[in-house]
């Protein structure tokens, strides 16, 4: 693609950010809920157009042009944004669903590789429960009794049992997102490694008839974790399916900004790791009935989707008035 096949591409949505910028700055108002959407929206891609001029046509007037419109549009969004808090805000209500909706099919695609591990382990301890000692790592496989699961009002067995499989998963997400550096072949091996992880202590619990205790141990603070871990698994397999498939973009370009868009959908599960610590710190050892451990995991669920609602929502809100202020 040529640099006149690139402006013809792109000039409207550079126009209109143009239009954008000059009457917030003639109205001196500053962007606010019912045009943050579209403005941000214009603004990322003007960037990104920016990205590919200075890497194909760096001595073209169209990257002088975009150059400039990119460092207004960034000042303009940023000059009351950043103290105010304004833009962690819109971020965590707003642009992170809007992320997440985007991108829906590769946490969903996470989701069910973690499925996989997990039903072909429960399936091969099921059939020889010697399997659990090559499964599960030595210390996991000698140290869970599943007899004495909650015994005492205290969770003894399922503390080490979560502390080797739950208390390391901000450093799991990390390196599932990273892994899409891999093509995405490290996060496909940690998302599917961690479900041959669950499906096998679930096995071992299921043939001891602990599955109910086992699980009630597991889903106070599992659903946000494992949730949060799908969203970074979904991130990291993002960027590795745009390194296979860059379409007319170089992979490095690709890298480059598929990255930005992955590190996003990495910071979003920050609050769901610290709500799902705090659940599994006071609640999963906690010497209260089973049934209320069950009780706090369907909350966590309705929390969750209630989350993603009331965001879509906001998006929709955003982008029907998307016209800014005048």
């Amino acid at each position: 693609m040529d640099s006149l096949q690139f402006i013809k591409k792109h000039r409207e949505d550079w126009k209109q950010l143009e239009q954008m910028v000059t009457s917030l700055n003639k109205s001196k108002k500053v962007i606010t809920g019912s045009n943050i959407t579209q403005f941000y929206r214009l603004y990322q891609k003007a960037a990104q157009n920016l990205s590919y001029c200075q890497t194909y046509f760096p001595n073209d007037e169209v990257t002088g042009y975009l150059n400039g419109l990119v460092s207004k549009s960034h000042n303009l969004f940023y000059k009351d944004q950043i103290s105010s808090g304004k833009q962690i805000r819109y971020f965590f209500s707003t642009k992170f669903i809007g992320l997440l909706l985007e991108q829906w099919k590769f946490v969903l695609v996470a989701m069910v590789l973690f499925i996989i591990g997990a039903i072909g382990s429960f399936l091969s301890v099921m059939n020889d429960p010697l399997h659990i000692y090559s499964i599960l790592p030595p210390e996991v496989a000698q140290g869970v009794s599943p007899e004495h699961l909650g015994k005492n009002g205290a969770a003894v067995d399922s503390s080490l049992m979560s502390a080797s499989i739950m208390t390391n998963n901000i450093q799991v997400a990390i390196l599932a997102f990273a892994g899409g550096v891999t093509f995405g072949i490290l996060t496909v091996y940690i998302l599917v490694s961690n479900g041959i992880l669950m499906g096998a202590l679930a096995a071992l619990f299921w043939q001891h008839g602990k599955s109910y205790d086992f699980w009630a141990y597991i889903v106070p603070h599992g659903m946000i974790e494992l949730t949060a871990i799908f969203i970074a698994g979904g991130a990291g397999l993002l960027m590795g399916y745009k390194l296979f498939v860059p379409g007319h973009y170089s992979r490095g370009f690709q890298l480059k900004e598929q990255a930005k868009r992955s590190v996003q959908l990495l910071l979003g599960t920050v609050p769901l790791f610290v709500i799902a610590g705090i659940i599994e710190g006071f609640i999963t050892p906690a010497a209260i009935p089973l049934e209320a451990k069950y009780i706090v995991a369907l909350l966590t669920v309705l929390g969750l989707i209630l989350y993603v609602i009331i965001g879509k929502l906001k998006l929709s809100k955003s982008e029907t008035r998307g016209d800014f202020d005048s």
